[in-house]
């Protein structure tokens, strides 16, 4: 077999096509990294503005319970003790995220985690016996109507852009409720943020590997099939396919970045907005993520999108519809021995940092394995 000037070429930057670079790296194997994007990072590169590290697509907090997970990403950047804590803001009120004694507190008045029961209890009563058939009724029946309608309700609505009772009641399968006062929002043992931001622990990453930016896969894709043993394909496997099995439908989101003149806005660096009427479903103050005491400050409000061409895919709809199409996609995938795919586009999933480096790795290993 001809020898190709690498042995992997992987499409886009993002944490996985970073994390699997790295180690191919390791194994003294070459490779050469693709973006369309201007930069490196796909949706945790961070842009510098006014001294403050800008989470440009959406916030990203890296937490997980592997600590092998978390050994590894502290060998490229030293993380902070960031810890994750957002509020929900409801017509003029503040509560606590995850649902815990501070929230049931501003709700109803409780001190306890047994009044809290009991209210919650009393509430869930009224539809005891429903077989849910839709979002809006799966979560009456978990927490009842104050905790629905203050903290789910508009929130949900707005994130997938249609009435609760138009939204299948698997999306809630569960609302965690802790009845301590405790507004970690994960459980997770290790979380922080990369002191200096994300960009620091994509650069350590890719350190010695050669990357091209603004450079699109399918522009010229016999060629860069040409240079390469094997293709790590991180984008869209739909658009991979050129569409043949059905496109699979996202989410979108759209960022309106704002400089405050001001030292700070909102005091936490998460705020979510649950009232239907508020267009965006949160603020970001970015300078909370690293602790910052700048002069001025940064917020972005997120705003909840359908998706077309031109826009990020970012939240896979995982309905029934979507899973027949994807599996025939998988099929397709498994057929090759040229192309591999990973990362939450490759494989249609949502996944947490950690998920997706973990995965990345378990990757690398399978592919050393078989050479």
């Amino acid at each position: 077999m001809e020898r190709k000037k690498y042995d992997y070429l992987i499409v886009g930057s993002g944490l996985f096509g970073c994390v699997f670079a790295q180690q191919t790296k390791l194994l003294n194997r070459t490779c050469l990294i693709i973006d369309k994007r201007p930069h490196l990072g796909g949706n945790i590169y961070c842009k510098e503005m006014d001294g403050i590290n800008v989470h440009l697509y959406g916030a990203h907090i890296f937490h997980t319970d592997k600590k092998e997970i978390w050994d590894y990403v502290n060998q490229f950047v030293t993380f902070n003790n960031y810890i994750n804590s957002p509020l929900a803001y409801y017509k003029g009120k503040i509560y606590n995220l995850p649902f815990n004694m501070n929230t049931f507190h501003a709700l109803w008045g409780v001190n306890t985690p047994q009044e809290a029961k009991a209210k919650i209890e009393e509430q869930r009563g009224e539809f005891a016996n429903i077989d849910p058939v839709n979002l809006e009724e799966q979560a009456l029946k978990l927490c009842g109507r104050d905790i629905y309608e203050i903290l789910i309700k508009g929130y949900t609505e707005k994130q997938w852009g249609r009435d609760a009772k138009d939204l299948p009641p698997f999306i809630i399968r569960r609302i965690p409720m802790r009845f301590t006062y405790n507004n970690n929002y994960f459980d997770d043992p290790f979380q922080g943020i990369p002191i200096g931001g994300y960009n620091k622990l994509i650069d350590n990453l890719l350190d010695g590997i050669e990357t091209i930016t603004e450079t699109n896969y399918f522009d010229n894709k016999e060629y860069f099939d040409s240079i390469c043993n094997k293709v790590l394909f991180t984008g869209r496997i739909d658009e991979f396919f050129n569409y043949k099995f059905g496109e699979l439908e996202y989410r979108s989101l759209r960022f309106e970045h704002q400089h405050l003149d001001m030292q700070d806005y909102q005091g936490n660096a998460v705020v979510n907005y649950n009232e239907k009427e508020v267009p965006y479903t949160r603020i970001i103050e970015h300078k909370h993520f690293e602790f910052g005491s700048q002069p001025s400050t940064i917020i972005t409000k997120e705003y909840p999108d359908s998706f077309s061409e031109g826009k990020e895919p970012y939240y896979p709809i995982n309905d029934s519809r979507n899973k027949t199409i994807l599996e025939k996609y998988k099929k397709e995938a498994e057929q090759s021995q040229k192309y591999i795919f990973g990362g939450r586009l490759g494989q249609y999933a949502y996944y947490d940092m950690d998920d997706i480096v973990y995965q990345a790795l378990q990757l690398a290993k399978k592919e050393s394995e078989e050479k």
